[in-house]
């Protein structure tokens, strides 16, 4: 929609920011190898799909994604062990681990993606706000990251998309060109 006053071809359109720049390029690379991709959110609660399908194309590798935002949801929908999560809680390394590997088998995907963590501004089981742990997941094994982040939800929720498109794309660099399903 034109705003008020002015005509269309005078909207001016925002550049592409960091993150859409990276989502670009892993979904370029997976696409050269013949890869799909699928996503499984709890922290930034669909932010890193909105981010790929703001790229021309995304649906020729993007299979889906889960927002499982609710603990139960990562278990009934992605397949996380329940003692684990019972243990531990859905703030942690080998949660993120699981739906990475969770939304690549249920989906039918070459590549999981999942993120998991405490945006703030309170604690959750036990954990702090900014605590962030992201996984990605292929047939040859799953790559997890954990950060702290500081800065508000607006904050913690961007880092962690920018952060987990980077290493998916770095953990794309690493594998052959057809990988076994």
């Amino acid at each position: 929609m034109t705003p008020p006053g002015r005509r269309a071809s005078e909207v001016t359109v925002p550049a592409a920011d960091a993150a859409t720049s990276v989502a670009a390029r892993l979904l370029a690379a997976l696409e050269h190898r013949g890869w799909t991709l699928a996503v499984a959110e709890s922290l930034t609660g669909g932010a890193v799909c909105a981010r790929l399908v703001d790229v021309p194309g995304a649906s020729r590798v993007l299979r889906g994604g889960v927002v499982a935002y609710a603990t139960d949801l990562k278990a009934a929908l992605l397949g996380v062990d329940d003692q684990l999560l019972a243990v531990r809680g859905a703030v942690d390394p080998d949660v993120a681990a699981a739906m990475a590997a969770g939304v690549r088998e249920r989906l039918g995907a070459d590549l999981g993606l999942a993120t998991t963590g405490v945006a703030g501004p309170d604690p959750q089981d036990g954990r702090a706000p900014g605590t962030v742990h992201v996984a990605v997941a292929t047939s040859a094994g799953t790559r997890v990251a954990s950060w702290r982040i500081a800065g508000d939800r607006v904050a913690v929720r961007a880092a962690t998309v920018q952060g987990v498109l980077e290493l998916a794309l770095a953990a794309v660099g690493e594998q052959e060109a057809t990988p076994p399903r």
